[in-house]
C-alpha cells in the first residue's frame, strides 16, 4: 500500500473529497493511488499541510513503522500535545549516540512512540537473523527470546546483557543504568576475559 493510500483510510477521506479539497479531479486521485501517475510537485506542500506527513510518504510502499509514524503524526495533529519534559538516553542504530527524548502531556503520543522504538528493535532483530541464510547462532536468538519471555525484568539478566554491551564496546562506559553496574562489570569482566578465545 503507498502512503496516500494509507492516509486517506486514517483519515477517512475518500478520492473524491480530497480531489474537492485540492480542486482537481477524482480521476487525479486514483491514478496517484495506483501509482500510474506522480504526484505532481505542487500538491506536495499542500498535502503536507493537510495531513501533516512529510512527503516522501505520499508516493510510495509504507512500511509498519511508516504506518506508525503517519498516525503519530496524525494523533499529534489531533491532540495538539504539549512537551512535558525532555530526557537524555542513549540510542542504538547507525549512530550510537546520546539522543533527546520527547515527553509528552498526551499519553497517547508517548504510547505510540514505544511502538514505533518497538516495531524499529523488532525490525533490527529479524536483520540480525537474516544476515546468513544458514545463521550458525540461532540457538543463541531462541535462547534470548526465551530470557526476553521468562526472565525480562530480571536485574542480573539486565546488568550482564549491559556488561556484555560494554565488554564488546557497543555501549560507551559512561552509560551505565545503576550505580553498582560498574563493580558488576568489574568482576564478570574478569570471567570474560578469562573465557574469551
Amino acid at each position: 500500500m503507498i502512503g496516500l493510500e494509507y492516509i486517506l483510510s486514517i483519515y477517512n477521506l475518500q478520492h473524491v473529497e480530497l480531489a474537492e479539497i485540492l480542486g482537481i479531479k477524482k480521476q487525479n486521485i486514483n491514478m496517484w493511488v495506483k501509482q500510474k501517475q506522480n504526484i505532481p510537485k505542487k500538491y506536495l506542500p499542500v498535502l503536507e499541510d493537510l495531513f501533516a506527513v512529510r512527503s516522501n510518504y505520499f508516493s510510495r510502499e509504507i512500511t509498519e513503522i511508516d504506518k506508525l509514524e503517519i498516525q503519530k503524526e496524525k494523533l499529534k495533529k489531533e491532540l495538539k500535545p504539549l512537551i512535558k519534559k525532555r530526557e537524555q538516553q542513549f540510542a542504538i542504530g547507525e549512530i550510537n549516540d546520546i539522543v533527546e527524548k520527547t515527553i509528552y502531556d498526551k499519553e497517547e503520543i508517548n504510547t505510540i512512540e514505544r511502538d514505533i522504538e518497538k516495531a524499529k528493535l523488532v525490525s533490527k532483530f529479524k536483520e540480525a537473523l537474516d544476515i546468513v541464510d544458514n545463521n550458525p547462532y540461532l540457538d543463541t536468538y531462541k535462547l534470548i527470546v526465551e530470557l526476553m519471555e521468562k526472565v525480562q525484568h530480571e536485574a542480573v539478566l539486565h546488568k550482564t546483557i549491559e556488561a556484555l554491551a560494554h565488554y564488546y564496546e557497543v555501549l560507551p562506559t559512561f552509560v551505565n543504568s545503576q550505580p553498582e553496574q560498574e563493580e558488576f562489570e568489574t568482576e564478570i569482566f574478569e570471567v570474560f576475559d578469562d573465557h574469551n578465545c
